[in-house]
């Protein structure tokens, strides 16, 4: 509704002080054309608004002017009390600060908002580690940390994936929560990258101040460099053939596989199926953990290591655990 964005515009401000066109309008999912119609709404009713040209310019409120809106409606009070994973909240020492700040507004609400907020937080809970993944260790997040709240350049050492040790001064610019991984967003000479927290083997805040661009949106960078990475993952394409029953686990997300199409049964029921995985070693992992529902129809190369590779497990069985141990102490006796 217009009233309320009218309402979000006013306090953006507030808290921003300066805010552009292009910002607001992204930020409220509306045109820029439509801010411009607020903005004269919003002087037309008296509001002390005005524009300042040039770079580093936008819309601002008076100095002298503050709103006092405390009107919170039922959505943005089940939203202010839906949980924040409490471990990334540990992660960033904030955990006792939010619970505090939580109890205070709980305080300063109406009986009737109190009743909309436990409502929420007792029937949703959000929690970011997946079921799989280890917690990582992060010992240097609250430099980092310290470094972002002081706008401070970053002394980094860093181990990348490729095991190469690297030292880096950085810009930091934002960190971000990727389920219960912790990246950091800093700039190398003017130019953006993620670095991943658990690979930081040590972290030093300087007294160089940070530079920081005046149009970096943290949201919006991790969103495209998120398509960025996904569309220049390693692309290996295979066309196999899978028993209708095992199309929902082919499906099921993890690893680097997706399925791309699914064509019409043939004349057994079975199911041609496109999909891309990031490697040759990757699919035919992929291929034999489905065991006989799955069979690898393109391409040839594929489909030979997956027979190599079925092969050498029923050899591997066929020997039995006694063979084994025998082989293995002749093999003993040999050294």
């Amino acid at each position: 509704m217009r009233a309320d964005r009218l309402l979000s515009i006013m306090l953006l401000l507030q808290v921003h002080q300066r805010v552009t066109s292009r910002q607001l309008a992204r930020r409220l999912e509306v045109s820029e054309r439509t801010i411009h119609r607020d903005m004269d709404a919003l002087g037309a009713a008296g509001i002390p608004i005005y524009a300042e040209r040039g770079a580093g310019g936008g819309w601002a409120l008076s100095e002298a002017y503050q709103t006092n809106l405390t009107g919170l409606n039922e959505a943005e009070i089940q939203a202010l009390f839906l949980a924040t994973p409490p471990q990334l909240l540990t992660d960033l020492g904030l955990h006792q600060a939010a619970d505090a700040a939580l109890i205070k507004l709980m305080a300063a609400l109406p009986t009737i908002s109190r009743r909309d907020a436990e409502f929420a937080r007792q029937r949703i809970h959000v929690d970011g580690a997946g079921w799989l993944r280890a917690r990582e260790d992060v010992p240097f997040l609250p430099t980092v940390q310290e470094a972002l709240w002081q706008d401070r350049k970053l002394d980094l050492t860093y181990q990348r994936g490729d095991d190469c040790i690297v030292e880096r001064l950085v810009d930091p610019l934002g960190l971000v929560a990727k389920g219960s991984i912790w990246y950091l967003i800093a700039a190398v000479e003017g130019a953006p990258r993620t670095y991943r927290i658990a690979r930081v083997r040590a972290a030093t805040v300087t007294d160089l101040p940070c530079e920081r661009p005046a149009d970096f949106d943290l949201a919006a960078h991790w969103e495209q460099s998120s398509i960025d990475f996904r569309a220049n993952l390693p692309r290996y394409p295979a066309t196999l053939r899978a028993d209708p029953a095992a199309l929902p686990l082919l499906h099921a997300p993890g690893r680097y596989a997706r399925v791309e199409h699914v064509g019409d049964p043939d004349a057994d029921g079975w199911l041609q199926v496109d999909m891309m995985f990031d490697a040759e070693h990757s699919a035919c992992e992929y291929v034999l953990s489905f065991g006989p529902r799955v069979e690898v129809l393109e391409p040839p190369a594929l489909r030979e290591l997956v027979r190599r590779s079925a092969e050498g497990i029923v050899t591997l069985y066929a020997r039995g655990p006694a063979q084994r141990k025998f082989d293995a102490g002749s093999a003993d006796d040999r050294r």
